[in-house]
């Protein structure tokens, strides 16, 4: 892992730290103690001694959290500890599962992450975050709302392309959006990103894989401040993935959305970046990354952005 200053515009490039990928079943086999999790996981972690905040990523609709394995590399790499769980393998139009699921998992962080880590590697689990790309934004969603009553609270959250149904009025079950702008009763900052493209149809015969009506704006628009929003204009919805995603659902990746005309990296950078400054200003109250992209939006990034709004 290559290392970076702590200018603000170096988010956008990997962190300083180390980073060690667990899976939980392997984790597991080498530790004699802590309750077995709820569902299977990925971990990125620091390796060097420290205690580090700690953020819950939820995959989209039929996706591997696999998937996203630069992605948050590249968040870990900045000093956190992402945990990314499986959610499920197959998901129908109801999300109520996976909001349960999820919150089962943030109440086993409290005793049953740190017997995983690495030595002496400690989880802050008192500055808590929680992301989700495409459905599992809605889900991320969900769990800072209250919805399947988690035990811990969070400090932030980050809809990634979040995504709430088809339509207006076929949201998948339990509905988050409202339609009534500043709805959201959030006790923590919220991030939206959205994706250029993710709007547009790529095959006549399917919808966008991000509807107008139940995408990142209408997510936006709903959130109290202090909340933020950025569009990545010539990006699709699955840009944040990995450029290699194996089986036949990650060729549908390619086959179903719209994607950006440079490839998957500078999305995916961007995202990685965004979400850094972001949670270093409301979990360690480093804002100046934050206010670098509020202020200077187009310095050193690796995406145009056709949307900057700021609450």
């Amino acid at each position: 892992m290559s290392s970076s200053s702590s200018s603000p515009s170096q988010v956008f490039k990997p962190g300083r730290h180390r980073v060690k990928l667990l899976s939980v079943e392997a984790a597991l086999e080498r530790s004699s103690s802590g309750p077995v999790p709820p569902k299977p996981m990925l971990i990125w972690t620091p390796c060097e001694e420290d205690e580090f905040p700690v953020l819950i990523f939820l995959h989209g609709f039929l996706l591997h959290n696999s998937f996203y394995s630069e992605l948050l590399q590249h968040v870990s790499s900045h000093g956190f500890i992402v945990v990314a769980p499986q959610l499920y393998t197959y998901a129908g139009p109801d999300s109520a599962g996976e909001i349960s699921s999820a919150a089962r998992i943030t109440d086993w962080l409290i005793s049953g992450l740190a017997p995983l880590l690495p030595t002496n590697v400690l989880p802050n689990i008192a500055k808590l975050a929680v992301a989700g790309h495409s459905r599992g934004g809605k889900v991320a969603f969900a769990l800072a709302l209250g919805h399947g009553n988690p035990s811990l609270s969070f400090s932030a959250v980050i809809g990634v392309d979040p995504v709430d149904g088809m339509d207006k009025n076929r949201q998948t079950n339990p509905p988050i959006l409202t339609y009534i702008p500043r709805s959201f009763d959030l006790q923590s900052a919220a991030m939206v990103i959205g994706s250029g493209l993710g709007g547009e149809k790529k095959n006549p015969f399917f919808p966008p894989c991000s509807p107008a009506a139940v995408s990142h704006r209408e997510f936006f628009l709903e959130c109290c401040p202090p909340a933020c929003h950025f569009v990545a204009r010539d990006c699709g919805h699955m840009d944040v993935l990995d450029d290699e995603t194996k089986g036949i659902r990650g060729r549908a990746t390619y086959c179903l959305c719209l994607n950006g005309k440079k490839g998957r990296a500078p999305m995916r950078s961007f995202v990685a970046g965004a979400i850094v400054a972001f949670m270093k200003a409301y979990l360690n109250g480093e804002m100046e990354a934050l206010w670098r992209l509020r202020d200077d939006p187009h310095s050193d990034i690796p995406v145009q952005l056709s949307e900057i709004s700021f609450l």
